[in-house]
């Protein structure tokens, strides 16, 4: 355990050469932001029928206002945090927001940035479908892209103009949980290792589809969260340990898309990226929770380990020591811990570059 201390005491607070931004001008243009639940920031509670939500108390009870908005945090979530770090006051707001504002609003905002991501959703297209009946896919979050760069164009008066803002902004995600979640909630846990298999293969392949799509649009900087190791999330521990059947095809998710990442950019130099390996990321702070101000790394901070945070929910007492703020989601702080270790850490957890040296690249 001490050479593991010592090694992320480096990583954390060592660094690697790109200092935290404090300038008042953002290190990109824009941030576009794709995913689910660990980066929506009120997609779904424009989704009538969706019932993936976190639109009520106790969510968002650490929030300005202490107002529940559509975030599955206590407070804030990476995305928000990502986006602070990068410069920007706020996080972007969801694309459904925008839509239902008027039309200079909705250009002017967009050039800022937007946030695509849906509770719920995964890589594949009909993750999240039946379950939550009508989350936002990846795919849909990519044609909804597709609108903003076409109104990019229009307000800039500028194919070209629009061209080089899109190159220059940052291109975030963190997607894949929910694929698995479905693969073993629709087979009652009765998944076998070709099952397993089957899956990766196709999420991978439709990921890298997805990423060849966005880079066609004009996407050049891609910020990539791999997937925390799902058998330590709460709902789906074992009685005294994680699921370590789980967490292995979770890691080689990871080592795949790393994969496609190095064979896109062979394809297209043109593109660039930093893959944060979350699942490294997220055991380090359970079987070291002191390095990141954790006392508990197995239980959530609302509800308990059969029942998901509700309003009428326990919660526990200080949040802020807690890894899980429900059966699924970090807490704020966690959020906040691990925004900084994917824009400024070494690369021994996010390579080939952090999301600062990612933002500077030319």
């Amino acid at each position: 355990m001490g050479k593991r201390l010592s090694v992320m005491l480096m990583v954390f607070l060592g660094m690697v050469g790109c200092s935290l931004n404090m300038n008042t001008k953002p290190l990109v243009p824009a941030v576009y932001i794709f995913g689910d639940s660990t980066f929506d920031v009120g997609t779904n509670h424009f989704l009538s029928n969706c019932t993936a939500q976190a639109d009520h108390e106790p969510y968002g009870m650490d929030f300005p206002n202490s107002q529940p908005t559509g975030r599955f945090s206590n407070g804030y979530n990476t995305a928000d945090e990502i986006a602070k770090l990068l410069g920007f006051e706020m996080s972007p707001p969801p694309f459904l927001m925008l839509v239902q504002n008027d039309t200079e609003y909705f250009r002017s905002q967009i050039l800022k940035g937007v946030n695509f991501a849906s509770g719920g959703a995964g890589i594949l297209d009909e993750t999240g479908q039946e379950r939550f009946h009508g989350v936002v896919s990846m795919a849909d979050q990519i044609q909804q892209f597709a609108t903003v760069r076409s109104n990019i164009s229009e307000h800039l008066k500028s194919s070209a103009d629009a061209d080089a803002m899109i190159n220059e902004s940052l291109f975030l995600f963190s997607v894949g949980s929910n694929d698995f979640f479905d693969l073993y909630y629709y087979n009652n846990n009765a998944v076998t290792e070709k099952m397993r298999q089957d899956l990766l293969k196709n999420v991978i392949a439709r990921y890298e589809n997805h990423l060849e799509n966005l880079k066609n649009y004009g996407a050049r900087k891609f910020g990539i969260l791999s997937i925390a190791p799902l058998g330590c999330v709460p709902v789906m521990r074992l009685p005294n340990d994680c699921n370590q059947e789980l967490n292995a095809i979770t890691y080689k998710f990871y080592v795949l898309l790393k994969g496609v990442l190095k064979n896109l950019t062979s394809r297209f130099p043109e593109m660039k990226y930093s893959l944060t390996n979350t699942h490294n990321t997220t055991v380090e702070m359970i079987l070291a929770p002191e390095l990141f101000h954790i006392e508990n790394a197995t239980s959530p901070c609302c509800g308990n380990l059969t029942v998901n945070c509700g309003p009428d929910s326990a919660v526990c007492g200080n949040h802020d020591k807690y890894l899980f703020w429900d059966q699924f989601h970090p807490t704020q702080h966690v959020s906040v811990e691990a925004a900084t270790l994917v824009f400024n850490g070494t690369n021994l957890y996010v390579a080939p570059l952090n999301l600062c040296q990612l933002a500077l690249a030319k």
